[in-house]
């Protein structure tokens, strides 16, 4: 009996490996003709597409995909164009469904799409230079009236304050009451304070002027937090991807997002975020830059390069620029980093 059922399972085994077998030579007759692809498109750019056919099999015809969208059908082998002008920035997912001699099979490949602008590369000035809180785990940074408001990170020591900007001096601080949450981005919209936790899925509403806790809610997608704006009706939000997402502060579900780009690749690690005059400014995590974004297409429109506050900064336990805060009084930008000794008033020219 044992040599039987041995003898079954290896035939079994046979069985389940000849039909798998044929599925993928049925999947490896066709494929997308990627040597004729460019390496990355534009939007004002058409991709075509064609199949492959090397074993010369007679094909019926052939659906075409784009982002598991239908895009055409053609009888036979005939080629198709793609135009990608009203395509998102990024990987656009092609399918082919290859019907022929009675079967059919797909065969799937992928195309980039980047920017056509090319970024502008910003110049600064320096106003002023304040002192910072080396203690502060910069994560998010905002003004709020005439107020400055700091979120920070560390799982244990997370916290938002609100405090005067030229002396330091806090008005009011709130801990996070999780140890286990590290603090993230925070933004003001409609008198409310909306802050992120890294990875634990959840965000808190707080009253702007008492910032008495309103309401936690649960993330709308499995995405970690990192960096928040708004434009005084939708809130962005930055996922340490090259993603940025359209919350709705009344339902904090996410109606959209935009991938940010260049005009040859992706920028990705966008992190804590600012709105100025119809633009978000994204500090780019490990990068002593600022991404200028446009915030309905995705593209960079300019680049600010800071490295140059780099040397300015004394405390030996610094790490990496981030916070970006307008004040709109004053039409003057203030950055800082995580642990900087110093925050920087600047123009930007």
């Amino acid at each position: 009996m044992k040599n039987y059922n041995s003898l079954l399972l290896i035939l079994l085994a046979s069985i389940v490996a000849s039909c798998g077998s044929s599925k993928k030579d049925n999947e490896s007759l066709f494929s997308f003709d990627t040597a004729a692809f460019k390496e990355v498109y534009q939007p004002n750019e058409t991709a075509t597409l064609s199949v492959l056919n090397p074993q010369n099999k007679k094909i019926d015809s052939i659906i075409y995909y784009a982002n598991d969208v239908k895009i055409a059908s053609k009888k036979g082998s005939e080629k198709v164009n793609l135009p990608l002008n009203n395509k998102k920035f990024g990987y656009q997912n092609i399918k082919a469904l290859v019907y022929f001699e009675g079967e059919n099979v797909e065969t799937t490949a992928r195309i980039e799409v980047v920017s056509n602008i090319e970024p502008k590369l910003l110049n600064y000035t320096i106003v002023n230079t304040f002192p910072h809180d080396t203690l502060a785990f910069t994560e998010g940074f905002e003004f709020f009236r005439d107020t400055l408001i700091e979120s920070t990170g560390q799982k244990g020591a997370s916290h938002f304050r609100k405090y005067d900007y030229k002396t330091g001096k806090v008005f009011k601080q709130v801990n996070m009451d999780n140890p286990d949450h590290f603090g993230e981005g925070i933004t003001v919209i409609n008198n409310k304070i909306f802050q992120l936790t890294w990875q634990s899925n959840v965000g808190f509403i707080y009253d702007a002027n008492t910032l008495k806790q309103i309401k936690t809610f649960t993330f709308d997608k499995p995405i970690e937090g990192w960096g928040m704006t708004n434009d005084g009706k939708n809130i962005y939000q930055s996922d340490g991807t090259e993603k940025i997402w359209t919350m709705n502060p009344a339902t904090q579900k996410m109606e959209g997002y935009i991938n940010v780009y260049t005009n040859t690749n992706k920028i990705k690690s966008i992190n804590e975020l600012e709105w100025i005059d119809g633009k978000i400014y994204g500090n780019i995590w490990q990068k002593d830059a600022i991404a200028v974004i446009n915030p309905t297409t995705g593209a960079v429109e300019g680049v600010l390069n800071l490295a140059g506050l780099r040397s300015k900064i004394k405390f030996s336990g610094a790490e990496v620029l981030n916070g970006i805060a307008y004040n709109p009084k004053t039409k003057t930008i203030f950055v800082t980093g995580k642990n900087w000794d110093k925050m920087f008033e600047i123009r930007v020219n």
